[in-house]
C-alpha cells in the first residue's frame, strides 16, 4: 500500500520533488540519536578539554608521553564536537549543504586517522621505555615527539583528502536528494583504507604491546622475587613509573581496539562501494564513545590528572605562576 502524502515527512517540504524523505526511527534508535549521542558529545568535549588544558598549562606535564596524550585528547575533543553533525545525519536529514558534508567527512576521517596514528606512537613510546630504558631519554625527546605528532596530523589530513578527492572535486556528485550526506569510495580504495587505517596499525600496536607485556611481566616477577642477579648482570630495568604508565596506556589501547573493531569490521563487510556516513549509527556511536572513555581512564589511573582538574575547576590556574604548580 502506497504511503499517503500526509504520511511522508520530507527533509525540505518546499522542495517536494528533490527532497529526501525523513526516516522513521524505532524507539531504540531514537534513544541513541536524541539522548545517548548528545550526552556523549557534551561529556567528551568537556573531559577532553580538561586534559588539553592540564597538559598544555602545567610545565611538569610537558613530557613526551603526555604530549602523545595531548594529541589523543585533541582528536577526541574534535570527535566530540563532530558528533553533533553525526546526530544531524543519524536523524535522517543533512541541512548544512553539500560543501559542509564534504568538509565534515574530511575532518571526521582525519580525527579517526590521527587517533589511530597516535595510538601507534603511544605503543612505540612504551616499547622503547620498557624494552630499551637506557636509551629512552635520548631516543624519545619532546622535540622529536612533537615532530612526529605534527607529521601524524598532516599525513592524516592529506591521506583523507586523497581518499575522498572525487567527493571534494564535485561535492554533489553522489547526492541523490536534498538532505543527504554520502561519500563514495571505490572498492579498491576502501580495502586499501581499511588496511592502512585498521589492520596495519592494529597489527603494529598488538606486536609492540605484546613485547611490552612480556618484558613488563618478567621485570615485575623479578622485583617481587627480589632477584638481585639480574641487577648484577648489568641489565637496565624500566622505572616503576614507566611500568605503571605502560599498564594505564595498555588499558587505553584495549578500550580503543574494542570500540574501533565493530566499526571497521562492519565497513569491511559492506558489499557495495557506497559508504554513507549515516549508516551503522550504533557502530559510529561506539567509535565516538571511545573518545569519552579515555579521560575517565586517566581519572582513575593518573593522580596528576585529578590534581590538575581540581586546580582548573577551582580557577587556580589563573593565579600567577600557576603553570609551575606541582601536580605530580
Amino acid at each position: 500500500m502506497m504511503e499517503t502524502m500526509k504520511e511522508i515527512e520530507l527533509c525540505f517540504p518546499e522542495l517536494f520533488n528533490t527532497s529526501c524523505r525523513k526516516p522513521k526511527h524505532t524507539h531504540s534508535e531514537a534513544v541513541l540519536i536524541y539522548i545517548l549521542m548528545p550526552l556523549t558529545s557534551v561529556v567528551t568535549v568537556i573531559l577532553n578539554l580538561l586534559v588539553i588544558i592540564s597538559i598544555s598549562h602545567f610545565k611538569q606535564l610537558h613530557t613526551p608521553t603526555n604530549l602523545l596524550l595531548l594529541s589523543l585528547a585533541c582528536s577526541d575533543f574534535f570527535v566530540g564536537v563532530l558528533m553533533c553533525f553525526h546526530i544531524l545525519i543519524a536523524d535522517g536529514c543533512w541541512v548544512l549543504g553539500d560543501i559542509m558534508c564534504a568538509l565534515f567527512s574530511v575532518f571526521d576521517f582525519t580525527c579517526t586517522s590521527a587517533s589511530v596514528g597516535t595510538m601507534v606512537l603511544i605503543s612505540v613510546d612504551r616499547y622503547v621505555a620498557i624494552c630499551d630504558p637506557l636509551r629512552y631519554s635520548t631516543k624519545i625527546t619532546v622535540r622529536r615527539v612533537t615532530t612526529y605528532i605534527c607529521l601524524c596530523w598532516v599525513c592524516s589530513f592529506l591521506y583523507d583528502c586523497l581518499l575522498i578527492h572525487d567527493n571534494l572535486n564535485q561535492v554533489d556528485r553522489y547526492i541523490s536528494c536534498s538532505g543527504e550526506c554520502v561519500i563514495v569510495i571505490n572498492q579498491i580504495a576502501g580495502v586499501a583504507d581499511i588496511i592502512m587505517t585498521f589492520f596495519a596499525p592494529v597489527t603494529a600496536i598488538i606486536f609492540l604491546y605484546m613485547r611490552v607485556f612480556v618484558v613488563a611481566v618478567s621485570q615485575a616477577r623479578a622485583m617481587r622475587s627480589h632477584i638481585t642477579s639480574v641487577k648484577m648482570s648489568g641489565t637496565v630495568w624500566a622505572k616503576k613509573s614507566e611500568l605503571k604508565a605502560a599498564r594505564t596506556l595498555g588499558v587505553v589501547i584495549v578500550v580503543f581496539l574494542t570500540c574501533f573493531c565493530p566499526y571497521f569490521i562492519s565497513s569491511l563487510l559492506e558489499d557495495n562501494s557506497l559508504f554513507s556516513v549515516s549508516s551503522v549509527p550504533l557502530q559510529n556511536w561506539l567509535l565516538s564513545f571511545n573518545s569519552c572513555l579515555n579521560p575517565i581512564i586517566y581519572t582513575f589511573c593518573y593522580p596528576w590528572y585529578r590534581k590538575s582538574v581540581k586546580l582548573i575547576l577551582t580557577f587556580k590556574i589563573f593565579e600567577p605562576n600557576s603553570c609551575e604548580a606541582n601536580v605530580l
